[in-house]
């Protein structure tokens, strides 16, 4: 029993009380209503509904309203707690989703008690976010192509087919500071080597030219990576040692990799590391021009760079598929 259902109950008991004790003490409602401080309208309203229902009438009934014309409609209902469990988004992106995807306008208090009533206003251990004081201002490069970050993602061993034996497998991503566009590409091997081809891959598919790289000190981005680009006459910079929240962006996106991409692929058949690519180029697309970013107030990554560069269409990074990712429809 819970504690609302337990004060009801002590109400119902205290009023049964009240009728008792004019049946069997005083035997006149008068002095039992001033002896309980009660009026005879309430005293009778309670008789007649204990004579009628016995205890359970004695229990107060319902205040909300029958009919409730402004309430929230049970489809968009649906979709917040779909968005909640299964992408952990707050009430934020899923104010935006639902205005850029379904024209619904809802304001995020509305939402939030949503999740209350439903009891998933809070977070899963694991996806709740770090304290504010911990939290570290939000910078941004001015220009597109100022400044990428660049990173790599462990996705562990994986068996692409029955015959086949388990692999390492490693994404590859560069960030766009200012945009957020984003390029990504899946590699068997982490060296120089594959550093460098993603790198070349980067500069060929971005729509702007690039300034500077920056990356960790992982082994993958030494001397010999370091001097390709150089070569290429693009700066490099390496972050502090152990300070990785100096590439937020691109580790940032890694998270959201891991929350909106990779579990929607558990279960999927992937026969082929083109084929895995030929995924991954589905969410990069996705991302790059559907996807709405908190820390861009709802815009896209392209919208973003279209407002940064006035340019009316995508240059080189025109998706070629249509993507599933777009959350039009739900469950």
């Amino acid at each position: 029993m819970t504690q609302k259902q337990k004060d009801a109950f002590s109400k119902a008991c205290h009023r049964l009380r009240m009728i008792k004790h004019a049946e069997e003490i005083t035997h006149n409602v008068s002095k039992t209503c001033r002896y309980y401080g009660l009026s005879r309208n309430k005293f009778y309203k309670w008789k007649q509904r204990y004579n009628q229902d016995g205890i359970k009438g004695l229990i107060d009934l319902s205040r909300a309203p029958k009919h409730l014309p402004h309430a929230t409609k049970q489809e968009i209902v649906d979709q917040i707690l779909y968005l909640r469990k299964n992408y952990y988004f707050g009430p934020f992106k899923m104010q935006m989703y639902l205005r850029r995807y379904h024209g619904v306008e809802i304001t995020k208090a509305t939402i939030y008690r949503i999740l209350r009533k439903h009891k998933l206003n809070k977070l899963p251990s694991h996806q709740k976010g770090i304290r504010k004081e911990k939290r570290f201002l939000r910078y941004e490069k001015p220009i597109p192509g100022y400044q990428l970050q660049i990173d790599v993602k462990f996705l562990g061993k994986i068996k692409l087919t029955q015959e086949a034996r388990e692999k390492k497998y490693y994404q590859y991503t560069a960030i766009d500071d200012c945009s957020r566009i984003r390029i990504l590409k899946i590699y068997d091997s982490l060296n120089q080597k594959t550093s460098i081809q993603f790198t070349d891959y980067v500069l060929a598919n971005m729509p702007f030219k690039i300034n500077c790289i920056q990356t960790d000190n992982g082994s993958e981005f030494a001397q010999q990576y370091h001097w390709h680009l150089h070569d290429l006459n693009i700066q490099h910079i390496y972050i502090r040692p152990r300070t990785p929240r100096l590439n937020g962006k691109v580790e940032r996106s890694h998270r959201i990799d891991g929350e909106e991409f990779y579990q929607l692929m558990k279960g999927k058949i992937i026969d082929s590391l083109e084929n895995f690519n030929f995924k991954v180029k589905e969410w990069q697309d996705y991302y790059n021009f559907e996807r709405p970013h908190g820390s861009l107030d709802g815009q896209t990554p392209f919208e973003k760079l279209q407002s940064k560069l006035n340019i009316p269409s995508p240059i080189s990074l025109t998706p070629n598929v249509a993507t599933p990712y777009s959350l039009l429809t739900f469950g």
